[in-house]
């Protein structure tokens, strides 16, 4: 017996130091991060209760044991929220069965000619884009979901300079996302393919790092325009939880403006 909520709890253990909730790391230890018996004594809490709780036999922590949890597993403020929404106590936004982007953001999308932009639902599909963001990621496999492309589409690897950092950040996002959305068909049914399919992508979602987007620098190797380093700016989409609108820009003068500049021009005309 198993729960989304042990099973996070049990992989932040393993990547807890001993040394980190106060314990010492010498001597042999059979298990990679804490005891289960020391994430229990240093959260105050019986080592019984603990264990039911990593085994799915105990559901309904209080916040007061979360918050303690939280602490000894050294949680950041985005990984707590994590933590309380596997454990039912936040919010339970609507299905992403069926989004759509808003008529205001598609006229903001064409505004930005010289940007590549889209917004992304919360299983990352591209509900919206302008033509520059459809250029920069070219699938003929998977053009509408971004972390399809990105795990089953063969050119995905050569399209983006660092694969790894990019997969891992994906699957942050969407582990993430099953917490705010749990009972989301089409969120569910992204991460399940992607789990069956791509054996990168299981091991990746066996480490249970959570963490939205951030403001990153990303390389990519295009194959009509060749190198491109951009700057990855999200916002939350306030008018529809679990949106997010993505934009992405280059240093203005640079060889990679210069090249986004041919990109648009490239497709510009293939769409006339």
């Amino acid at each position: 017996m198993t729960s989304d909520l042990g099973d996070y709890l049990r992989a932040r253990r393993a990547a807890t130091s001993p040394e980190s909730a106060g314990f010492p790391s010498g001597g042999r230890r059979q298990v990679a991060g804490l005891r289960r018996e020391e994430v229990a004594v240093a959260a105050g809490m019986s080592a019984d209760y603990y264990i039911r709780l990593e085994q799915g036999r105990e559901t309904n922590p209080s916040p007061a044991v979360l918050d303690a949890l939280g602490r000894v597993l050294g949680l950041d403020d985005e990984a707590r929220q994590h933590l309380f929404r596997l454990a039912g106590l936040g919010p339970a936004p609507a299905s992403s069965a069926g989004e759509r982007a808003a008529p205001e953001l598609l006229a903001l999308l064409d505004s930005w000619p010289n940007h590549p932009a889209m917004v992304l639902g919360r299983s990352y599909d591209v509900l919206a884009a302008n033509t520059l963001g459809r250029a920069l990621f070219p699938s003929a496999s998977y053009p509408d979901n971004l972390a399809q492309m990105l795990f089953l589409d063969p050119h995905a690897r050569s399209l983006w300079v660092d694969w790894a950092s990019a997969a891992a950040a994906t699957v942050a996002g969407l582990r993430l996302a099953v917490a705010a959305a749990p009972a989301d068909l089409r969120l569910r049914a992204v991460v399940d393919e992607l789990r069956e399919a791509s054996a990168e992508f299981a091991e990746l979602w066996q480490t249970a790092e959570a963490r939205s987007k951030r403001l990153t620098e990303k390389q990519f190797l295009h194959p009509d325009v060749g190198s491109l380093t951009v700057r990855s700016h999200s916002f939350d989409v306030r008018a529809a939880p679990g949106q997010e609108l993505v934009v992405y820009l280059a240093e203005p003068g640079s060889a990679s403006a210069q090249a986004l500049a041919l990109l648009g021009s490239l497709a510009a005309t293939r769409v006339r």
